[in-house]
């Protein structure tokens, strides 16, 4: 049994590592053909798509009344997301990150990891709260607008003043966002096989499922950000791995348990509260001094957050090991 599931764990991490690929080509080559910054192109579509994988757990577990799985998988995959994933890609490539970023999208994304914690104080993320994040939601997406038609003015008056440029053909931009829908496919698809085999084992261990939640699901669902973020990394897109990260964790949040909460109200245990929520916000707020220094998250910086995010680990799994 244990065998089997390892195969299929392998096989989704090849077509995960596929989709990856694919989705940063498309989206990078979309992000120059509209005038989008990097930045925006990582905290929208790359993380939108990479929080696809959160989404389709998140509905299956709470429509089956697993709650803990749930929140434990966007709690936990934003813990990951920084301590995992900004971990790795910044010991991969030191991660430039700009003065603006964190100005503008770093703010948003910890007002919202706050806002999350704030409406998980009563044990319920109910409908109304589900509407709220919702609405945070609809505000995000104006913002993001206006800072695209800002940027690609600015690039159509740099065009203009350097004419003789050559711009994309209509065949180009059908052949990025083609790499992008295979990339969102490939990364749900992989994403998912990783989980559920991942799971599988882990239940064998017999394993609560908060802590399957926290870990082994959480870590499953945020492997399409690790990937993407990496790729960015090594084609030194660094502002769009970056923005990944920003955008996959107020996604999780606002998308995720937002859509979610509508559609099934989800109960908050004691103990998440009490440790899980004031971990996950205080890994967004060492970002910040982190990333501060030099406007760059550097190698050393990026072992830090892979120690932390393993002592969060060990802390997790440690009453299981007999």
């Amino acid at each position: 049994m244990i065998s089997l599931q390892l195969v299929w764990f392998t096989i989704g991490l090849i077509v995960l590592y596929f989709g990856a690929e694919w989705l940063v080509r498309g989206a990078a080559g979309l992000a120059i053909r509209y005038g989008m910054r990097p930045m925006v192109v990582g905290i929208t579509v790359v993380a939108l798509a990479t929080s696809m994988p959160e989404f389709v757990v998140n509905v299956l577990a709470a429509l089956g009344g697993d709650d803990s799985i749930a929140l434990g998988n966007v709690v936990g995959s934003n813990i990951a997301n920084i301590g995992l994933i900004l971990g790795i890609s910044a010991v991969v490539l030191p991660l430039s990150v700009s003065s603006n970023t964190l100005r503008n999208e770093y703010p948003m994304m910890l007002g919202v990891a706050i806002l999350f914690y704030v409406l998980a104080l009563d044990g319920t993320i109910g409908r109304v709260d589900g509407l709220v994040l919702m609405a945070c939601l609809g505000a995000f997406f104006f913002y993001v607008i206006r800072d695209t038609k800002q940027h690609a003015a600015t690039v159509a008056q740099a065009a203009r003043d350097t004419p003789g440029e050559a711009g994309l053909t209509g065949d180009t931009i059908l052949k990025q966002s083609l790499y992008i829908a295979a990339g969102v496919i490939a990364l749900a698809g992989g994403a998912q096989l990783m989980v559920k085999a991942a799971v599988t084992i882990a239940e064998l261990f017999h394993i609560s499922p908060i802590v399957i939640g926290l870990t082994v699901v959480a870590v499953g669902t945020s492997l399409p950000e690790l990937a993407a973020s990496v790729a960015s990394a090594l084609k030194k897109d660094a502002d769009m791995s970056v923005g990944n990260v920003l955008g996959s964790n107020l996604l999780n949040i606002l998308f995720v348990i937002g859509l979610v909460a509508l559609i099934q109200p989800l109960q908050v245990d004691a103990d998440s509260i009490r440790v899980h929520f004031p971990i996950m916000l205080g890994f967004s707020l060492l970002l910040l001094p982190l990333a501060w220094t030099r406007f760059q998250i550097s190698r050393f910086e990026g072992v830090v957050l892979l120690l932390g995010f393993t002592g969060y680990i060990v802390y997790l799994v440690l009453p299981y090991v007999r």
